[in-house]
């Protein structure tokens, strides 16, 4: 393969799309320069390329350098104009919107979940035999949603037959495609491979089925990179070849001798998620919140998961962050006194008027209120969803796993969790960066040591597509100018006592001594000086954990290279506060950080 210097990538979002060019300078891979245009993927354009092309020729006009001959991508480059590939990323038209099926719905459909989450997916409905809901409002609902896709899972190889039922379900329903009226739906099985010439027969007539392999071949086990791998090809040989514009957008992606796919925006966050965790052996969480979805990724111990609250956003969804977090809790963050009514008028007029942005400093205290509920209800939800495989402790019928209803211990171990990323508009575009560290650390309330950083300029997609091409470019300009690094979250963990909480010693790079004590029930906020490795100590409480055991002190290397500093939140864990806390206002005002 030809060596690859400069990178041309775009990611397709549902209104907006980003194009950002990389290159190599002086030995490493750097952003050189960023540009958007609106997304051109429904009336009156019905072309998605035109976006495409608009967002590139900014970056043409920015770097004073010709990228396009017409409509076409110049690979390879000549005459100092072109790129050596060109790669995208698209959410746009919705994304990929797919339902699961399974067998048990906390088993098999719950494998299925993960696979079709951690492919890019929107999962729009979970199926499953032990749903409690009858055959023919299964039937009903595959018909009305219309998914891009269905994923069928079902029984450990030589188990349960359960999946044959599921077929003819979907079968009886004979779901219609989104996009498109003249092609079959694309069915995936990844169910018991005993049954695979039966599922054939039942769905071929009806749908374009392919056959993987047993996502849970057995109980101890999930084998979800084969499914997640066909969802990825089915997209672009079905999904994508049908919304407007995205056959012309397939043949430009590409380097000089091979074509490049085209990825799920989600997906290829997911991808850098995990190349960071594993590049550096952490444990990471990140978030992008949005106007309609917020999205959860996490790897723990080198296992990935993603989840996506489709109800808690900043615009389109932000009555549902109302509904579910409810009025008390999002006043609970406000420290103005504001009436329930207004409240609701407010996230009334921001449904209405999705575009709008807070132009006083009151609305935007309510709009990163309810960025820290939506926050809040998202990682929730995906603690919940990322947990042990059920069914694995103990010898189990199929009758016995029907009956099933406890959850798994949850993958996301706080103590744990070395990064914490945020992304979109509310925290990356959050006025002052403190904020942004303000809001993560309310709402993911971290535990013990946690490096906290946003998205700078929403590169993410673009370097997680492109971590399939060319993985140390990505990883580079991930570190080097994707990432604002906020600060470290030292949080202990345990019951709260009054008196001291923690205290913190050493000396800095000049000699300087650093020497707090710090009481129950605060946040504050110490400016470090810019040294890549401050050696701190930092001891707890008898009764509060920062890692190494109730009242164990820890000796940390803490990086003064960031834009807030040192957070230390002695609030407890679990954190305590409702809207009815005494003296609400004033606690919080004295954890104010951003003052």
């Amino acid at each position: 393969m030809n060596e690859i210097r400069t990178i041309l990538a775009t990611d397709c979002g549902s209104t907006t799309t980003k194009a950002i060019l990389i290159e190599q300078v002086e030995g490493e891979y750097r952003l050189i320069v960023r540009g958007e245009a609106p997304t051109t993927v429904e009336a009156p354009f019905e072309d998605v390329t035109r976006g495409v092309i608009n967002a590139i020729t900014e970056v043409e006009e920015l770097t004073k350098r010709v990228f396009l001959d017409g409509d076409e991508v110049i690979i390879p480059p000549r005459d100092g104009n072109g790129v050596d590939a060109y790669i995208s990323t698209s959410s746009a038209g919705g994304g990929l919107q797919m339902m699961v099926a399974g067998v048990v719905k906390n088993m098999t459909a719950e494998s299925a979940t993960r696979a079709a989450l951690g492919a890019g997916a929107i999962v729009m409905d979970v199926i499953a035999s032990n749903d409690g809901r009858l055959a023919h409002e299964k039937i009903d609902l595959i018909r009305k949603l219309r998914p891009d896709m269905i994923l069928l899972s079902g029984g450990t190889d030589g188990g349960s037959e359960q999946a044959i039922e599921l077929a003819e379900l979907i079968k009886a329903a004979n779901p219609k495609p989104r996009l498109g009226s003249g092609y079959n739906l694309p069915i995936i099985y990844g169910g018991n491979a005993r049954l695979q010439d039966i599922i054939r027969d039942t769905l071929e007539g009806i749908s374009a089925l392919s056959i993987v392999d047993n996502l849970r071949p057995v109980l101890e086990r999930e084998n979800l990179n084969p499914a997640r791998d066909k969802i990825h090809d089915l997209f672009m040989e079905h999904v994508m070849q049908q919304a407007p514009g995205y056959s012309k957008l397939m043949a430009m992606t590409r380097t000089a001798d091979k074509q490049v796919p085209i990825m799920p925006t989600p997906g290829a966050v997911g991808l850098i998620m995990q190349a960071i965790a594993e590049e550096e052996q952490i444990n990471v969480v990140g978030v992008d919140i949005g106007g309609a979805t917020t999205d959860i990724f996490s790897v723990f111990d080198g296992t990935f998961n993603r989840t996506v609250s489709a109800n808690l956003g900043m615009s389109y969804s932000v009555a549902n962050v109302l509904a579910e977090a409810g009025l008390s809790n999002i006043l609970r963050w406000v420290r103005s006194d504001i009436e329930e009514e207004d409240l609701r008028n407010r996230i009334g007029n921001k449904m209405i008027r999705p575009t709008t942005i807070p132009q006083t400093r009151e609305e935007l205290m309510v709009e990163q209120a309810i960025a820290r509920e939506a926050l809040r209800l998202a990682f929730i939800q995906h603690r919940e969803f990322a947990v042990e495989l059920k069914g694995v402790q103990q010898e189990r019928t199929i009758s016995d796993a029907f009956e099933q209803s406890e959850s798994g211990r949850s993958l996301v171990k706080m103590l744990e969790l070395d990064l914490l990323v945020g992304s979109g508009g509310v925290l990356s575009h959050a006025p002052r960066r403190v904020e942004a560290a303000h809001m993560l650390v309310d709402a993911f309330l971290p535990e013990g040591f946690t490096r906290l950083a946003v998205d700078s300029i929403f590169m993410m997609p673009q370097l997680g597509v492109l971590t399939e091409l060319h993985r140390q470019a990505a990883t580079e300009v991930f570190r080097k100018d994707c990432l604002i690094h906020l600060g470290t979250c030292i949080a202990p963990r345990g019951i709260l006592r009054s008196g001291t909480a923690l205290k913190i010693s050493g000396k800095l790079g000049d000699g300087t001594d650093f020497n707090h004590e710090i009481g129950t029930n605060e946040l504050q906020l110490f400016k470090l000086p810019e040294e890549p490795a401050i050696e701190l100590i930092f001891e707890p409480a008898r009764s509060l954990d920062l890692g190494a055991g109730k009242g164990k002190p820890v000796k940390r290397a803490i990086s003064g290279e960031c834009v807030v500093g040192l957070i230390v939140d002695t609030r407890g864990r679990p954190f305590q506060f409702t809207r009815e806390t005494r003296d609400r206002q004033s606690l919080l005002n004295k954890w104010d950080i951003c003052e």
